[in-house]
């Protein structure tokens, strides 16, 4: 691992995420009934589906937008979408992945081009920026929440399966293989630990510092990226600034 903390950079960007949270239901909405759709509705049977669930419910989500989101998936005539992920370099070369689900991709390509462009970045071919990035599971373990000394959390992170962790002021950030991430996730539950966060995610394998006077402009970015309904993720190798 990189020794970077992903939880840093999480919440350099927190209070921007959290006034989004009507966008986050619609587009965690999309995330449930494609896995639905094709797995099944019962998350015991579905580990794609329990990890968007798991994902639903760290966000608050209430129950009912996550009900609608599974029935619709037994609608034969519902919509159906395709996975897409675009490459890019926003404002001070730091690498980008977005993931998005469409039903439309020319305009989803269209709408990710002009975010990328708008803010001084560029896009890139597929594979020229992908490489860059890890598929990892990553779970994330409150400080606050449970008072546990770093050798013990790092000791039951690593008989549980995990690769790494990472350890800061606020959090552990622990690490795996994606395919132990269920397993790991499972065993650290039945030690009683809870998470803010448990996700498939893609980890940068280095970060690249956003210069200052390019934050506002990479934020925007950001921002536009993610108010637009079809995206799904936006993965940056970018360390924010401390302030």
């Amino acid at each position: 691992m990189s020794g970077h903390s992903k939880w840093h950079n999480i919440q350099g960007r927190k209070n921007a995420q959290d006034a989004k949270r009507g966008k986050i239901f619609q587009k965690l909405s999309r995330e449930l009934y494609m896995a639905a759709k094709q797995g099944g509705p019962d998350p015991s049977g579905n580990p794609s589906l329990r990890l968007v669930m798991d994902k639903a419910k760290a966000a608050n989500m209430p129950k009912d937008n996550i009900k609608r989101a599974l029935d619709k998936a037994s609608d034969r005539d519902a919509a159906n979408y395709d996975e897409v992920t675009y490459e890019g370099y926003g404002p001070g070369g730091v690498a980008i992945l977005v993931e998005a689900l469409t039903d439309n991709r020319n305009r989803t390509s269209s709408s990710v081009r002009v975010a990328i462009t708008r803010h001084g970045g560029n896009m890139a071919a597929a594979g020229a920026v992908s490489y860059m990035f890890d598929r990892k599971g990553y779970l994330v373990i409150s400080r606050e929440d449970f008072d546990v000394d770093e050798d013990q959390m790092l000791e039951d992170a690593l008989e549980a399966g995990a690769e790494d962790m990472q350890t800061s002021d606020e959090a552990y950030e622990i690490y795996t293989d994606p395919k132990e991430f269920a397993q790991v996730r499972d065993a650290l539950e039945e030690k009683g630990y809870k998470f803010v966060q448990n996700e498939l995610t893609m980890v940068p394998q280095n970060l690249t510092p956003i210069p200052k006077d390019k934050v506002e402009q990479f934020q925007a970015m950001i921002d536009q990226l993610e108010d637009d309904d079809d995206v799904q993720e936006v993965y940056t190798a970018g360390d924010w600034p401390d302030d």
